[in-house]
C-alpha cells in the first residue's frame, strides 16, 4: 500500500514557524514528508531540515516526497525523544524551528496489518509506530493486570466504562487470547449499554486509543522532550505542536506557559524572589484549529490544534 497521509493545517503550521531563509528545521514526526515538503520549499538553495520519524513506512515514504532536495533533506529513523543526541551527531547545536505532528498518520490507519484500526476485525493486534521489535497491543491486553488495564483505559482514553472493559478483557483472555482486532472490539462491545453504544462513535475508539498510547509511551515520549526542544531553539526559534487529543494538548499547553512564566513564588509577593526566569513567549493564546475548507476535504483534522512557543 502507498504511504498517504494529507498533512493536517499544513499553511498554518509553515506560516507558524516564521521560516528563516538558509535556516536549519526539524520535523520530530516525518512522517510521509508532506510538511517536511513545504517547509523546504520555503527555506531557500541554504537551508536544511532534519526530518526524524520511527516508522520505517513513513521513512522510505519521506525519501521519495524529499530526493528532489538532496543533502539539505536529512532523514533519521527514531524518535523525536532523541533528538537533541540526534542533532549532536550532525553537528548542530541550535536550530531555528522544530514542529511535531503528533497522533497516527493516515497510511497507519488504513493499513489494517499494522493494527490501529478497529474497522478491520482481523488484523493482528500490533499498533506499534517503530516495528523493529519489542511488545505489540495484543502483549498488553494479555499481560497486564485487570487495575493496570483499567489505568490506562481511564487515564489515556477517558473511557468511561474503563473498569468494566478490563473486568471483561481479563475474563475473554482466560478462555483464549485475544489476538485480533475484532477479538478486543467484541469484548468492548460487551462492556458497553446497549444504549450507550448508539451515542459517541465507534464504542472502541477511547480503547485503541488507549492502548496506542501505552504501547508507544506518547505521552512519555511528549512530556519528557519538550523543554529538551525549547532549549535548542535559537533566540526567535519557535516550537509548533500539532495535537490531536485533550491529553496531549494540555501538556503541551501547560508546558508553554510554564517556560514563559516558570516563577514559583507566591502570588501575594510584590517581586519575584525565585529567579526563575522565562525562556520565550507563547505565541498561540488560543490554539489555531483547521478551516472549514480544509475539514470539507480532510475530516481527520477536526480534532487537531496547533500550539506555538517562541524562544527568547
Amino acid at each position: 500500500m502507498t504511504f498517504e497521509h494529507k498533512p493536517v493545517l499544513l499553511e498554518e503550521t509553515v506560516e507558524s514557524l516564521n521560516i528563516q531563509p538558509g535556516g536549519t528545521y526539524v520535523d520530530g514526526t516525518l512522517g510521509g514528508g508532506g510538511h517536511a515538503f513545504a517547509v523546504l520549499s520555503r527555506l531557500g538553495g541554504q537551508g536544511r531540515l532534519i526530518g526524524i520519524d520511527q516508522d520505517g513506512d513513513a521513512i522510505e515514504a519521506a525519501k521519495r516526497r524529499l530526493e528532489g532536495f538532496g543533502s539539505r533533506a536529512a532523514i533519521v529513523r527514531g524518535n523525536y525523544e532523541e533528538l537533541p543526541g540526534i542533532l549532536d551527531s550532525l553537528g548542530i547545536d541550535k536550530v531555528e524551528g522544530v514542529y511535531l505532528d503528533l497522533g497516527v498518520s493516515s497510511y497507519q490507519l488504513d493499513t489494517a496489518s499494522r493494527g490501529f484500526t478497529y474497522r478491520d476485525p482481523m488484523a493482528p493486534l500490533d499498533m506499534r509506530m517503530d516495528q523493529r521489535g519489542g511488545r505489540t497491543a495484543a502483549d498488553i491486553v494479555n499481560t497486564y493486570e485487570e487495575q493496570e488495564l483499567y489505568r490506562i483505559l481511564r487515564d489515556y482514553g477517558e473511557e468511561r466504562f474503563a473498569k468494566n472493559i478490563a473486568r471483561h478483557i481479563v475474563a475473554a483472555r482466560q478462555k483464549k487470547a485475544l489476538a485480533t482486532t475484532g477479538d478486543l472490539v467484541e469484548v468492548v462491545k460487551a462492556s458497553i449499554p446497549m444504549k450507550m453504544r448508539a451515542s459517541g462513535g465507534h464504542p472502541a475508539k477511547r480503547t485503541f486509543q488507549a492502548l496506542r498510547i501505552e504501547l508507544n509511551r506518547e505521552l512519555e515520549v511528549l512530556d519528557g522532550s519538550l523543554d529538551a526542544m525549547i532549549g535548542r531553539l535559537k533566540p526567535g526559534g519557535r516550537l509548533s505542536v500539532i495535537t490531536f487529543h485533550s491529553l496531549e494538548d494540555r501538556m503541551v499547553k501547560n508546558c508553554f506557559r510554564k517556560n514563559e512564566n516558570p516563577c514559583q513564588c507566591p502570588p501575594e509577593f510584590p517581586v519575584c524572589m525565585c529567579g526563575k526566569v522565562g525562556k520565550g513567549r507563547v505565541v498561540t493564546r488560543k490554539p489555531l484549529s483547521a478551516t472549514q475548507e480544509e475539514l470539507a476535504g480532510n475530516t481527520r483534522a477536526k480534532s487537531a490544534k496547533l500550539r506555538v512557543f517562541e524562544r527568547s
